[in-house]
């Protein structure tokens, strides 16, 4: 079985304001395509190659992968884009700042939000500023109000098992391009990690992770590749 990439986009406008963004679209920043672009080089430096490429159907993950791609000269190499590796949908937190729903909630519930299981924020009201429901890249989609991390994986899952793990058990070195709570359920997956354990996973913006896959999708190996 051949290599997987995970790779979380590089550090977006909202994670530097230290907002709730889930299925909201925003852009890279500066340091971002920066991260993107190191990821790049450095995979292309450590002699990886690729075949197939999988991301959401969010700026900052597609950038992200596009800045790979072109660092290492594969900007030719097959793309798909699914909303299914969107990030959580943070429902009714979207677009406010981290620190002052804390300051205005406490920090107990926030936490709740956050990092539970299956524990949703409230729902997105109905005509908010930060509602996708009519954004045409999700016409025909039902798009969520609200999603726990439990929510996030069973949309994530059946898009691995009927896309990406074909496409590795085909013989393909693939990366999926993502984010921090899509990425979370593909490693909750594969290295069998507890529904309690997987909610304290960090996973940082612009560094490739690396599954060397056996058999059904045993682990080899799991690492950082600026640690190889």
């Amino acid at each position: 079985m051949p290599t997987l990439v995970l790779l979380r986009h590089g550090q977006s406008e909202w994670n530097l304001e230290n907002r709730f963004t889930g299925w909201w679209d925003v852009d890279l920043t500066e340091q971002g395509v920066e991260e993107a672009r190191a990821a790049g080089r450095l995979l292309k430096d450590k002699g990886y190659d690729l075949d197939r490429c999988f991301t959401s159907l969010q700026t900052r993950a597609i950038r992200t992968l596009n800045l790979v791609l072109e660092e290492m000269g594969r900007l030719w190499l097959p793309v798909t884009k699914a909303w299914e590796l969107n990030e959580r949908h943070y429902g009714g937190l979207t677009g406010l700042n981290k620190a002052e729903t804390i300051a205005r909630v406490g920090e107990e519930q926030v936490k709740v939000w956050r990092r539970s299981f299956d524990v949703p924020p409230p729902l997105l009201e109905a005509g908010s500023d930060y509602d996708v429901a009519l954004d045409r890249r999700y016409a025909g989609i039902a798009v969520p109000g609200t999603e726990s991390l439990k929510d996030t994986i069973a949309r994530v899952l059946p898009y691995f098992e009927n896309h990406i793990a074909p496409a590795l058990t085909a013989g393909d070195r693939v990366i999926v391009a993502a984010h921090g709570n899509s990425l979370r359920a593909l490693e909750k997956y594969l290295s069998r990690i507890a529904d309690e354990d997987i909610v304290s996973l960090e996973i940082p913006t612009g560094e490739p992770i690396v599954y060397e896959l056996g058999d059904d999708f045993a682990v080899r190996e799991r690492y950082y590749l600026k640690d190889r």
